[in-house]
């Protein structure tokens, strides 16, 4: 498990035992749209509250634990929780658009977003709900992206909070985008200045495949071998992007 999904899981986990332990005190932390420029604090803070029972914070922790560490790995420890939080806090103000009234609690929109990651760079990994049904993970985005515009449109379900689902897809997307933007103009720098990129590209032997998440192990493998046989010139720009991020600094 990579660092910052085991902080978060750890997190989520301590604060429902002390929801559990004291319950009177979730509304000064859960989210109500309405209420924000008076709790601003709480659109970070309903990230990590949960509703009673098991089941809602089972999932969500479910969610974290398959998705997160490969998309972690990807983006490394500062992107990563970058996104989560990015996704939470759309999320929160998506459900302020659309349901100004509607207290809202759970990591789902953090979560929702590390899921639309995972989507992003492994569209045609086979994801098995319930155990049992085999989804491709970009037919599940798509699936829940339109079950929850059409369940908060109709009011359907009113206990979920639908648009902090889509906040979380759309904040996740929005912050992949401005990560690519950042790799493109990279690649520009790498034809431009290709002893520079070279030299950031020179610690490639220090990467350790045994520290590599096993989704991107292959690539990461893959280059590395590329190196060894033909050079780190041999390398495109978005390849060095990518495997620059593996590279102890």
């Amino acid at each position: 498990m990579t660092p910052v999904v085991r902080i978060l899981l750890f997190a989520n986990i301590a604060v429902f035992i002390l929801q559990y332990l004291n319950p009177y005190l979730v509304p000064y932390f859960w989210f109500v749209p309405r209420y924000f420029f008076f709790r601003p604090w709480t659109i970070l803070t309903y990230m990590f509250l949960h509703a009673p029972g098991f089941s809602h914070i089972f999932f969500n922790m479910l969610a974290l634990f398959f998705f997160g560490p490969a998309v972690e790995s990807r983006l490394g420890a500062r992107r990563f929780t970058t996104l989560y939080f990015i996704s939470g806090i759309t999320g929160a103000i998506l459900s302020m658009i659309f349901a100004p009234n509607s207290p809202i609690i759970g990591a789902s929109a953090g979560v929702f977003g590390v899921s639309l990651a995972f989507a992003y760079y492994w569209p045609d990994s086979v994801i098995l709900l319930w155990g049992i049904l085999p989804v491709k993970a970009r037919v599940l985005v798509v699936f829940t992206t339109a079950f929850s515009i059409f369940s908060g449109l109709s009011g359907a379900a009113p206990t979920i909070a639908h648009f902090a689902h889509l906040g979380g897809y759309a904040g996740a997307f929005v912050y992949l985008k401005l990560i690519e933007r950042g790799r493109a103009a990279f690649r520009r720098r790498a034809v431009a200045a290709p002893a520079e990129v070279t030299d950031r590209l020179r610690g490639w032997n220090s990467i350790d495949l045994a520290t590599v998440h096993e989704a991107n192990r292959p690539e990461v493998a893959r280059l590395v071998e590329k190196i060894r046989q033909q050079g780190v010139g041999s390398l495109s720009g978005q390849e060095r992007m990518f495997l620059s991020s593996f590279i102890k600094q």
